[in-house]
């Protein structure tokens, strides 16, 4: 465990250098969505009369759209952390090579990965809390239940994603893996509406999806329409996506750092 630390605290200085490149894709274009979309068309979709457009599960929209958007915002900081970062890392070049002549095992390189991924997960997602309060669409006790779902879900993306990426090599295939699935769930996971207006057979699989699970939970706390079973079974669902990764990614470092 001291040694994972030893290995946070490496992520942690260098963030502490690059945090105002990142600052932008992490915080300020979530925050555009939510301020263009959630407010700007959110007006415009609460002034309509009609039956699908005026309200969405009786909230407005911008109520509705915020907890979804902080889960989507929790994947693409996933992605960006345990996408490309962690290839880099691990080329031959790279500082995971370079940990890996020291006494620290794979194991504890990837723990203190993971655990900083967990660090800006949480820091993001807190920043993007206290703004939806500024706007007055989460207020008190509820930030604080939604903040772990948004943290949980983004680390049941972080640790698949660095079980996967330690294994690539080319900018090509992870470029591949945001076209073809991280932005199709991002469209397609409740994000921006109910998936209840999806077509019977698209909506079996999209409720199926991480992101949709993690959309529904943080949306669920947010408005305060959140079951225990419910809740539990989105909880279980993410954890298992973790330990899966987790579990994924211990082999997988090892081959790729040992090799």
């Amino acid at each position: 465990m001291t040694r994972s630390l030893h290995a946070f605290r490496y992520w942690l200085k260098l963030y502490g250098r690059t945090w105002r490149g990142t600052i932008v894709i992490s915080v300020a274009n979530p925050l555009l969505f939510l301020v263009g979309i959630g407010v700007g068309l959110g007006h415009i979709v609460n002034l309509s009369h009609t039956t699908h457009s005026a309200t969405l599960d009786g909230v407005s929209y911008a109520d509705f759209f915020a907890p979804g958007l902080l889960a989507a915002s929790a994947m693409q900081t996933a992605f960006v952390e345990c996408g490309g970062r962690v290839s880099l890392a691990a080329g031959w070049s790279g500082s995971y090579r370079a940990a890996a002549t020291t006494p620290m095992e794979p194991g504890e390189i990837m723990a203190g990965h993971l655990l900083f991924a967990a660090f800006k997960l949480a820091l993001t997602s807190a920043a993007f809390i206290l703004v939806m309060e500024l706007f007055g669409v989460i207020q008190g006790w509820r930030a604080l239940a939604v903040w772990p779902a948004a943290l949980l879900t983004g680390l049941a993306f972080a640790a698949p994603l660095a079980a996967w990426t330690v294994t690539v090599r080319t900018y090509g295939r992870i470029n591949s893996l945001f076209r073809f699935v991280i932005m199709p769930m991002y469209m397609f996971s409740g994000t921006f509406f109910a998936l209840s207006q999806l077509p019977n057979g698209i909506r079996l699989v999209a409720q199926v999806l991480p992101l949709a699970q993690g959309v529904d939970l943080c949306r669920s706390l947010s408005l305060g329409t959140a079951s225990l079973p419910a809740a539990l079974g989105h909880v279980a669902y993410l954890l298992v996506c973790v330990c899966a990764g987790i579990a994924v990614a211990r082999v997988n470092y090892r081959r790729v750092l040992h090799g």
